[in-house]
């Protein structure tokens, strides 16, 4: 892409009331637009970096048998009504409307009715089973305060799998495989290393549910961490009982601040039962289905990675889901950085070519904002010293090296 050509335009200071660090970068760099309090467009850079977070996030999913579906976002009331979940005294954050006949219909907020109607009409054997459905879809929730950016939003966009097992065994063993599965989507997007497995309140069907929580000031949770086990407890199962069952030490925890960037947990029947989810084993007795859910806020994933790794100047990309890999800088060698630019596109790397006419301390200020992994510039200066200069975003200095090194 030439930056001639993006519309978008950096910007030096934005609405006071932006308080997050991940808003106040990503608006300022041109990934974000805030059409309302919790309400985000993104704009072509921003596309591309949750497109790369979603295509790393299907990979895994696949790779541990993952399915891959679209659900419809406005929801049936006779569906809801089926779990409770339609009544507002139990969920008060619906967006909910009406057609035009009258019938009233809600804005999707989760997924688990959704599945399991549709799968409902598609098992009956045991022989149907296990299947691990997910998608990727906006989700709206109507809440009463949204000031962290993209880590809380009305609407944002999210990835939800629910695995529907025969049995606990088969449920477990799915379970541990998501597990194993979510930390690698964390480690590929660079924050594996501050994010850790945290313990959280269960249900009927679990003594606990799974959080995986990444260290940040901005963070809404308290949690207590292990940094030698790499585990850690939300506050809200901090008790010495549950330390004692995860064999924990209460003076090797360390109480720190933490965003919430993913979530499984065990549903047990809970919806498999109001829509008579059962299958038929090998002797021909109906059984419940046992489901669990697995769930990852895309949008919440981008606002995290923007708040642990900054720095003064701007956004410091991880490789794996940058925009593009190169920043190209023209200063004054159009002609040379375009036939740069046409070989680095022929052997399949990204680059966003800044091919405008402004001064060089301009251009810098721009590409240490937006946060490109590496950037490259040509000037005449480079070109008497023999070639580009190459600089990494989180180093101070760049090198000089032939051209031909690119390639």
């Amino acid at each position: 892409m030439k930056q001639s050509q993006l519309f978008t335009k950096t910007r030096k200071e934005i609405s006071k009331d932006e308080v997050s660090v991940n808003a106040q970068l990503l608006t300022r760099a041109g990934y974000i637009y805030k059409e309302m309090a919790g309400v985000y467009s993104y704009l072509p850079l921003g596309l591309r970096v949750i497109k790369k977070i979603e295509n790393i996030i299907r990979e895994e999913m696949n790779s541990i048998g993952g399915i891959e579906m679209k659900t419809s976002i406005l929801q049936n009331k006779e569906i809801w009504e089926k779990s409770g979940r339609w009544d507002d005294n139990i969920v008060d954050n619906w967006f909910k409307t009406e057609l035009k006949n009258g019938a009233k219909i809600g804005l999707s907020f989760t997924n688990e009715e959704a599945h399991s109607n549709i799968l409902k009409q598609y098992v009956s054997s045991y022989k149907d089973l296990p299947i691990y459905p997910y998608d990727f879809k906006e989700i709206f929730r109507n809440e009463v305060r949204s000031k962290s950016g993209i880590l809380r939003g009305r609407e944002f966009y999210w990835k939800a799998l629910y695995s529907f097992s025969r049995n606990e065994a088969e449920h477990n063993d799915f379970y541990e495989k998501a597990k194993v599965a979510y930390q690698k989507i964390y480690n590929r997007v660079g924050i594996g290393h501050l994010t850790y497995l945290t313990f959280a309140s269960g249900s009927t069907f679990s003594k606990f549910s799974h959080e995986f929580q990444t260290l940040t000031e901005a963070g809404e949770d308290i949690i207590y961490v292990d940094e030698k086990k790499k585990m850690a407890v939300n506050k809200e199962v901090y008790t010495d009982e549950v330390l004692q069952s995860l064999e924990l030490d209460k003076k090797e925890l360390v109480e720190k601040k933490a965003v919430e960037v993913g979530n499984i947990f065990t549903l047990g029947t809970k919806f498999s039962e109001p829509f008579g989810l059962k299958y038929k084993n090998e002797k021909g007795e109906e059984q419940r289905i046992l489901m669990g859910s697995y769930g990852i806020g895309l949008s919440r994933l981008m606002g995290t990675i923007v708040e642990v790794n900054h720095d003064d100047k701007g956004m410091i990309w991880p490789e794996s889901v940058a925009p593009f890999k190169y920043h190209l800088i023209s200063l004054g060698k159009n002609e040379e950085a375009e036939e740069i630019y046409n070989k680095l596109q022929e052997k399949g790397e990204e680059v966003l070519f800044d091919d405008r006419e402004l001064s060089a301390g301009e251009k810098f200020a721009e590409a240490d904002l937006i946060g490109i992994p590496y950037r490259i510039v040509i000037s005449e200066k480079s070109l008497q010293a023999g070639g580009v200069e190459l600089k990494k975003r989180n180093e101070e200095k760049g090198e000089i090296i032939e051209v031909q090194k690119l390639f």
